[in-house]
């Protein structure tokens, strides 16, 4: 399990989210406050950014190393300006190695991926169906043995397979398959992602046997007055509020929140 965080506003300085705040990412890898299954976000970190001013594809900082003992935190925080990011830091799931290509966020062409949540047992139960839905070159890009970089695999199948796919239904898609294979194989599942492609930010909180891990939105607030943030954990006090279980969700830049039907959109209608 996992502490995800995703911004979406104007620039701001990173470390503005990551180590300012109460309780700031950072803190939630030393100290989180709602973290069920793990005491510590201790197995390595990652930032994502979008450069606030250029229209390139994404830049990602990962390390094995806690996110409190990495020291060239403080420095890059205060140097990236970004008006929108995914990171996270994490807490390794009992058998998947702590190894760079194991760090998210993943990231291709222009889309960063964050995913906080498990498979049960994923080797021995939907590693190999997952890997058998997947194209080739999804498939070949994996580098790493975590049920999340497989999952990403699975979204970047969808949307190879239709070019003019939005990410909201490719996202469906992919958790309608990942929910259709947990009760197949009668394997729980819990998956709250994030993906972004720097313009908005598309996400989920759902899990297939028991309640998903927390995950909350906020927007308008008095320190980000015209942004909107998502967080595992609330970074400091305001008006957050929870996504609800089995949420498919987009936030877009004029801080709207839109909710979607996961059935509906998998399902074309």
């Amino acid at each position: 399990m996992c502490r995800l965080l995703g911004y979406l506003g104007p620039a701001i300085a990173l470390d503005s989210l990551i180590l300012q705040p109460p309780h700031a990412l950072r803190v939630q890898s030393y100290a989180p406050r709602e973290l069920e299954v793990a005491l510590l976000n201790a197995d390595g970190f990652g930032l994502g950014w979008y450069h606030a001013t250029e229209s390139q594809a994404p830049f990602t900082y990962r390390n094995v190393l806690p996110m409190w003992n990495d020291p060239n935190v403080d420095a890059l925080c205060r140097y990236i300006t970004t008006g929108c990011t995914l990171s996270y830091v994490r807490s390794a799931t009992p058998g998947q190695g702590v190894d760079i290509s194991n760090c998210q966020p993943f990231q291709a062409d222009d889309l960063l991926f964050t995913h906080n949540g498990y498979i049960k047992q994923f080797r021995e139960t939907l590693q190999r169906p997952l890997r058998q839905l997947m194209s080739d070159r999804a498939y070949a890009a994996i580098h790493g043995n975590t049920d999340s970089e497989h999952i990403w695999g699975l979204l970047l199948t969808a949307l190879a397979a239709d070019p003019g796919i939005s990410l909201e239904v490719a996202l469906a898609t992919t958790l309608q398959q990942l929910l259709t294979l947990a009760q197949q194989y009668d394997t729980p599942i819990a998956a709250n992602v994030l993906v972004s492609d720097g313009h908005k930010l598309v996400g989920s909180r759902l899990a297939s046997h028991d309640r998903a891990p927390s995950l909350y939105w906020l927007k308008g607030s008095a320190q980000f007055p015209q942004a909107i943030l998502v967080a595992s954990e609330p970074l400091f006090e305001g008006p957050w509020v929870a996504f609800e279980e089995h949420s498919l969700f987009t936030l877009v830049t004029d801080c709207d929140v839109q909710f979607h039907s996961l059935s509906a959109l998998a399902n074309g209608d």
